[in-house]
């Protein structure tokens, strides 16, 4: 009597559940850090602090989440369930306890405690969160998508881009619809909410079962030798590009809103908004996507510097931010600049664990790419404060269509990333040199 064979679905063993679905419910749910824009200026009102006094808790949330990356990754390398479950925990109670001293700065107006709490909850707690949950899916995603590991890391990230685009309508309902107090109520619901998304995330997070971990590493297999398995240049030049796409798209797109506004489109900011939440996690799968299929991946960010520089130049020489509420053209433009360098910014973020696993190996990549990660701790204090402090000292505030705006300051704003994508470019080109090169070198 012949037994029928029947398929069994192994759900521990499926790329998907056990890495694609899981990275989305952690990245998707840390990436509402760049939603902070969306209700930045309620807390302000609500505590009774100024914005600017209120804008240094995304700052600090940024910077922690790179240096959390940095010195957590060997934690993260080790065990990716304790990585992220510190994550999911620290990312929840952070943002409740962002939530509570919100309420407490209600009843105690201009309170400092409650602007430092803030600071502690949102910056420091969740930025812990942040760096853990950003780094503790990528080395599991390329394991498992071994001959896909741009388009694997790009999907993850994408997540992370996606995040505003799906998390902003659902807060501004909230804080629409919850009343009074409803900006403090709003952070209790959604630490509930990504608390259990995040966790079912941690829960299937699962590396393959053929994959071993070295328990101990030997002598001269630390982090420092393993960078210096190449020319020490070519890591120098990895981190300062990473670095300089992100201080470029940061200072750009903390003045998107702003220049929307200026050349003559303040009606359509929250459309232009979700445009650019989907070009950011667009690149992030497209740029990735592209680099799989490149013998050299570091020609994605040529690819991206070239592109950021051309169309900065090209606003630039059409005086494109002052004139785009007369000009039609000039409008597109800079609406197409904002569109790319959203895709670039993205783009980076993908490409820079397969681009190290190309250089390094993938044995300490969590490590390595935790290190790395510490440039978007640095571009997260100089990228903003970079244009608040370009755009208060140059040009001057004129009204557009009843919105004050400085259309010369924004300018300058470009003139300044576009030298900085420049520099950037010549790094791609001199110092992070091609792997079969640098083989022949040494």
């Amino acid at each position: 009597m012949k037994t029928r064979k029947t398929n069994t679905f192994d759900w521990r063993s499926n790329k998907w559940v056990c890495a694609a679905i899981p990275a989305l419910l952690l990245h998707c749910s840390i990436g509402t850090v760049y939603c902070w824009s969306i209700f930045s200026q309620e807390i302000a009102d609500y505590i009774g602090f100024s914005k600017a006094a209120t804008e240094w808790a995304f700052s600090f949330a940024i910077f922690f989440l790179g240096m959390s990356a940095a010195f957590l990754g060997n934690i993260v390398e080790k065990d990716i369930h304790k990585s992220s479950l510190i994550s999911t925990i620290t990312f929840a109670i952070g943002m409740a306890g962002t939530g509570f001293f919100i309420y407490y700065g209600g009843l105690h107006k201009g309170s400092v405690l409650a602007l430092v709490g803030i600071y502690i909850c949102y910056g420091f707690i969740m930025g812990i969160g942040l760096g853990t949950g950003y780094l503790s899916p990528v080395k599991t995603l390329m394991l498992w998508f071994s001959k896909q590991k741009g388009l694997a890391t790009g999907l993850a990230v994408a997540g992370f881009g996606a995040a505003k685009a799906i998390a902003s309508p659902i807060m501004q309902a909230l804080l629409e619809n919850l009343g009074e107090g409803g900006i403090y109520q709003m952070f209790y619901i959604l630490a509930a909410v990504y608390f259990v998304m995040m966790f079912l995330g941690h829960l299937l997070l699962k590396k393959p079962a053929d994959w071993h971990e070295l328990r101990k590493k030997e002598k001269g297999q630390g982090i420092i030798a393993v960078i210096k398995q190449r020319p020490i240049r070519n890591y120098v030049g990895i981190w300062l590009m990473f670095y300089i796409n992100i201080t470029c798209g940061l200072a750009l797109l903390s003045q998107e809103k702003a220049i929307v506004k200026c050349i003559g489109l303040a009606s359509a900011v929250a459309l232009v908004s979700t445009l650019s939440a989907i070009f950011n996690a667009g690149g992030r799968l497209f740029f990735s996507g592209i680099g799989d299929h490149m013998k050299d991946r570091n020609t994605v960010y040529k690819l991206i510097f070239i592109l950021s520089l051309a169309f900065s130049i090209l606003v630039i020489v059409t005086g494109g931010i002052a004139n785009g509420a007369e000009s039609t053209l000039s409008a597109v433009l800079v609406l197409i600049l904002i569109m790319v360098v959203n895709a670039g910014y993205g783009g980076g973020f993908a490409n820079v664990p397969p681009l190290l696993s190309d250089h390094y190996g993938m044995g300490s990549i969590s490590t390595l790419h935790g290190i790395t990660l510490s440039a978007w701790a640095f571009a997260g204090l100089s990228g903003n404060q970079l244009a608040t402090w370009i755009v208060n000292h140059f040009g001057q505030m004129v009204e557009i269509d009843g919105n004050m705006v400085n259309p010369a300051g924004y300018q300058v704003v470009l003139y300044v990333t576009a030298a900085l994508y420049l520099v950037a470019l010549l790094l791609s080109v001199v110092f992070v040199r091609p792997v079969s090169t640098q083989k022949k070198e040494n």
